[in-house]
């Protein structure tokens, strides 16, 4: 699986902080298994690239239940609140999205 990062998500990824990348599970994320292997571009010319591993698959409702596990280390910028990173998730997938599909939790590490 692929999967494209900004530029401050890739750095945080890439010295080891962001384990945790937070997806819709639509039909794409429902194919992952522990094991296989994902691999990070980074944006915007995606030239730039690390491999991972899926260590786990934790599925949630909603992302309000999934930040509840995790700190904003994990996520994404410790910067950020909660609210912050729910509201910015909405950027990216409606709510009806999420009450179709439910969400995922990939953990991961870096290979």
């Amino acid at each position: 699986m692929i999967i494209h990062l900004d530029e401050d998500i890739f750095e945080v990824v890439k010295y080891g902080t962001k384990t945790v990348e937070v997806r819709v599970n639509d039909e794409k994320r429902r194919k992952l298994k522990i094991g296989d292997k994902i691999t990070f571009l980074k944006r915007p010319d995606d030239i730039e690239k690390m491999d991972a591993i899926i260590e786990d698959l934790v599925y949630y409702k909603d992302f309000f239940e999934l930040v509840k596990d995790y700190t904003m280390d994990e996520l994404y910028l410790k910067d950020y609140s909660k609210e912050d990173f729910i509201n910015l998730l909405k950027r990216f997938y409606s709510d009806e999205e999420v009450s179709k599909y439910g969400v995922v939790a990939i953990k991961f590490k870096i290979i």
